[in-house]
């Protein structure tokens, strides 16, 4: 391990874990049987850690010459989603659009790219023992194969991109993308969702994008790879850095995104207090959204003891379970909680006044959305992640592993924390000193039971 200065993180040791059970009458940690008492608990079997690999010497060996200067980062923020490779303790990852953080400059925040060249990548990791060994890696490129940036697409819309000290303008790209979830379809090639456009991202096995599915009316251009406008335009109203971060792949090929957090519609104020939330269901085949669901977050306090922010609560990760079952997660930052949905069939809201940004009020809006007639999807809580000790915080991906376990992963967002003290005097890194881990679970009862 290389020596690294590092920083003292309220973050580290928090509880937090990801695991579930698909029956309704199995219990996990946090959860009660009908009769309220205790049921049987998930554990912790094990743990691995990625060790320091230099952000540079990564980049680089995939694509040369794309990395001049990675300012003493590491590699991390691979844990955005986590899916199974097929071997036993082999996983796929994607990281997310790179180092980045926030400094405030004249009271106002700017956001930061310390390490601008980097190009998001897939990553195939294997567990073994306490170690996550990098098995191999993908770079994303466009059609071209030009390396994929995570720099934002579009004045106006994104954040306006600065350099680590947040001192200097860096450029727009059209072409950047700010990866979250992956799956891998059964033709080799991979879907990641996006938080820019939001977009859904079809990958070839090499890394290459074949297509971008971005909202109707985005307009984007001058893109070295194919945009198609064909995801609900009420998505251009997502919330700055809360696009589309959950991606879950059905048995029959169907994809299921989830929007991170409400829109902002009518403005940003109802969008920050709002509850409601929008999974997207996608047909690869057909190459279309064939359904949206209305989806409601439990109150903030409820996931979260302690904290009162409602705009707190984002979804991270939706894992298929069955065929028309899912696992979704709503969290904050310390704690998250698992509930399993069933998707009904049907368009759901799809093309519904719920689509149409000038509805008032609007589905975000709404504080009662079933009794205002908006077909919320009905959940059940399988189990509150923050009563499951033994794993850290900030938990994005999880894996189904086998009948009763799963594999999670954090996002340690490349050692970066926001602030003017993210970096000395030298422009290198101050590391939070949180790892990227894999923490293994067992399951009280089997996952399909």
């Amino acid at each position: 391990m290389s020596a690294r200065v590092v920083r003292r993180s309220l973050a580290v040791g928090l509880p937090l874990a990801l695991l579930a059970t698909v029956s309704v009458a199995a219990t996990t940690a946090g959860a009660q049987d009908r009769h309220g008492r205790p049921g049987p608990t998930a554990r912790v079997t094990g743990s691995a850690v990625l060790g320091d690999v230099p952000l540079a010497g990564f980049s680089n060996g995939l694509l040369p010459g794309t990395v001049d200067d990675d300012r003493g980062v590491m590699l991390g923020g691979i844990g955005s989603d986590l899916y199974p490779a097929g071997r036993k303790g082999e996983f796929w990852t994607v990281t997310d659009r790179g180092p980045n953080g926030q400094i405030k400059i004249d009271g106002k925040k700017r956001r930061t790219f310390p390490v601008p060249g980097f190009d998001p990548a897939i990553v195939e990791v294997r567990v073994d023992g306490g170690h996550v060994r990098v098995v191999r890696s993908i770079p994303l490129t466009t059609r071209s194969g030009a390396p994929v940036n995570g720099l934002p697409n579009q004045p106006g819309r994104d954040e306006a991109p600065y350099t680590y000290d947040a001192r200097t303008p860096l450029t727009y790209d059209p072409n950047g993308l700010d990866t979250e979830g992956i799956v891998r379809a059964c033709d080799g090639t991979f879907w990641l969702v996006d938080e820019y456009g939001p977009s859904l991202v079809h990958v070839s096995a090499r890394g290459r994008v074949l297509a971008r599915y971005v909202p109707e009316g985005l307009g984007l251009t001058g893109t070295d790879y194919p945009v198609v406008e064909a995801l609900p335009g009420v998505l251009l109203h997502r919330k700055t850095n809360r696009g589309f971060e959950g991606l879950a792949q059905l048995p029959g090929g169907d994809l299921v995104l989830a929007v991170q957090s409400p829109l902002s519609l009518p403005d940003q104020d109802a969008g920050e207090s709002s509850r409601n939330t929008r999974l997207l269901r996608f047909s690869p085949k057909k190459r279309a959204v064939t359904a949206e669901y209305a989806y409601r977050f439990d109150p903030v306090d409820v996931v979260d003891p302690g904290e009162d922010d409602t705009s707190e609560l984002k979804i991270s990760s939706v894992v298929a379970i069955g065929r028309n079952t899912l696992l979704v997660q709503e969290r904050t930052d310390r704690t998250a909680r698992l509930h399993r949905v069933t998707l009904p069939h049907g368009r759901g809201i799809l093309g519904s006044a719920w689509d149409d940004p000038a509805t008032s009020p609007s589905y975000e809006e709404l504080t009662a959305p079933s009794a205002a007639g908006v077909p919320v999807l009905r959940k059940s809580l399988v189990v509150d992640l923050g009563k499951v000790p033994g794993v850290p915080g900030k938990i994005e991906g999880v894996a189904v592993t086998g009948r009763n376990t799963l594999a999670v992963i954090n996002d340690n967002d490349f050692g970066m924390t926001d602030g003017p003290d993210a970096f000395d005097a030298n422009g290198r890194l101050v590391d939070s000193g949180i790892d990227t881990s894999v923490t293994l679970l067992k399951l009280p009862r089997p996952l399909h039971g």
